[in-house]
């Protein structure tokens, strides 16, 4: 499994496993929480979850997904943006800990911005490292402007920047990925199949049969390819798994690369960044 290193040298791999709309259907349940451990026994160890996702339900789905297995999981939940003020974000933090079972979490994100000031946020994920209720800290959904801001306000120990990135939102290429890149902060790309609707594409259809793989695959493989990009799609069977993880093994020839700009363009001009 190809791994990414983060600003302070931890490594993780490439491709994840997201949770958004996991843990909404009880009937579900087994499958999700088999599908992680599938995850997990396959290399895809960095599991990404949110308060906000089921009402917490999710981050408890986790919790009992990885029990026994904590240390061997590297786990990344997310903070409502009203949560992050200085006396909130603590009692959100232990919270988030308490339904996913754990002392720590390895990562803990600003979901995206909000009303409270970005050096008030920085100051209280800062206490919870000290506290060692947390790891490392990061953000999602910042644009380029919204991260010198972080920076300026005290936050260059920020870790990643979790957007919207995939083959048909490819706006970040043009100014917030480089940023990152300069600074060694990774892009944790969330909906990398863009919540499923790329499988539908004719043109992608097409040449991933001709590559004998899925159209999935061929996105994900797209995305991986790209110096410091960590994907993290969600898969509730264990078979959706295997599908994604096999993905990690791919490489895509140059001739495909261009095949795939002529489809997907790359940005010419500034995009707002979008977010799901």
């Amino acid at each position: 499994m190809k791994t990414v290193r983060l600003p302070d040298g931890a490594d993780v791999p490439a491709l994840g496993q997201g949770t958004w709309m996991m843990a909404e259907d009880p009937r579900r349940r087994g499958d999700e929480i088999a599908a992680l451990r599938a995850g997990i026994d396959l290399g895809m160890t960095l599991i990404d979850t949110a308060e906000m996702y089921a009402d917490g339900e999710s981050e408890r789905l986790v919790g009992e997904a990885v029990a026994g297995r904590r240390d061997n999981v590297f786990l990344v939940s997310k903070a409502y943006p009203q949560s992050a003020s200085r006396s909130r974000l603590p009692r959100a933090c232990e919270a988030s800990l308490e339904r996913l079972g754990t002392d720590r979490l390895d990562l803990y994100l600003l979901h995206w911005r909000g009303g409270v000031p970005m050096g008030e946020t920085v100051e209280a994920m800062e206490r919870l490292v000290d506290a060692g209720k947390i790891l490392r800290w990061g953000v999602s959904n910042l644009d380029m402007a919204d991260m010198e801001e972080l920076v300026a306000a005290g936050g260059s120990a920020c870790a990643t920047d979790q957007v919207l990135y995939n083959l048909t939102r490819r706006g970040p290429e043009l100014d917030l990925l480089p940023w990152l890149a300069a600074r060694r902060m990774p892009v944790m790309a969330y909906s990398p199949v863009e919540q499923g609707r790329l499988v539908a594409d004719r043109g992608l259809r097409t040449l991933a049969s001709e590559l004998g793989v899925t159209p999935a695959q061929v996105a994900l493989t797209w995305l991986m390819a790209r110096e410091g990009a960590i994907a993290i799609p969600k898969a509730g069977t264990v078979d959706h798994v295997r599908e994604n993880r096999a993905a990690a093994d791919l490489a895509l020839s140059p001739e495909t690369v261009a095949r795939l700009d002529g489809m997907f363009p790359p940005p010419s001009g500034p995009v707002p960044l979008a977010m799901l």
